[in-house]
């Protein structure tokens, strides 16, 4: 993986969440580039550990250490980055958009990892003043909103087939993702939302 490589994409994702159609010439939509848009998750992962930590004490019990609950808060989110994509490999053909799949998925991928930075402050937040919990959740509360704004921006340029079909696949995408969420919350043992 170079480093001119990662540039072109988080700049070609950004691009795209910006309304530049342009963005997509940046992107490598080779084999290579496909697999090699996964290092995105690496590049994620200081801000997502981040976020596991300021969430890590909402969800102490007892049972479960504190490494324990930020193993299982990983599988949770890495899951809910991957499955979805491995369901859109499973439906991008009956729904059309089959010859725009790794063109959404590197320009996905890339982009993820730019709005797991975005969320960075509603963390640190949560950790240097735990008390502004009100003040966490708005900030989280309105960063998710233009994140949300960002991703169908992206979607709808990188499938390339007019807004109406964007903003299905951006649906589809959005509830494959929640519903990855709950269940493996459920599944590892971490309520759908801290006690």
């Amino acid at each position: 993986m170079r480093v001119e490589e990662v540039r072109q994409g988080i700049l070609g994702a950004f691009r795209l969440m910006t309304g530049r159609v342009d963005g997509l010439q940046l992107l490598d939509i080779s084999a290579d580039g496909f697999w090699n848009s996964f290092y995105a998750i690496v590049l994620a992962l200081p801000p997502l550990l981040l976020g596991w930590t300021s969430v890590a004490a909402d969800f102490a019990d007892g049972e479960m250490s504190r490494g324990g609950i930020l193993f299982r808060l990983a599988i949770v989110d890495i899951g809910s980055w991957l499955l979805p994509i491995v369901f859109l490999a499973f439906v991008a053909r009956p729904a059309g958009i089959a010859d725009r799949f790794v063109h959404y998925v590197v320009a996905s991928n890339w982009g993820s990892a730019l709005l797991v930075w975005l969320m960075v402050p509603s963390a640190v937040v949560r950790i240097v003043a735990p008390d502004a919990v009100e003040l966490a959740t708005f900030l989280s509360f309105v960063l998710f909103i233009a994140s949300q704004v960002l991703v169908w921006r992206l979607t709808a340029l990188s499938i390339g087939k007019g807004a109406m079909v964007g903003s299905a696949v951006f649906a589809g995408m959005f509830a494959a993702s929640l519903i990855t969420l709950f269940a493996l919350q459920s599944l590892v043992g971490l309520s759908s939302s801290p006690p």
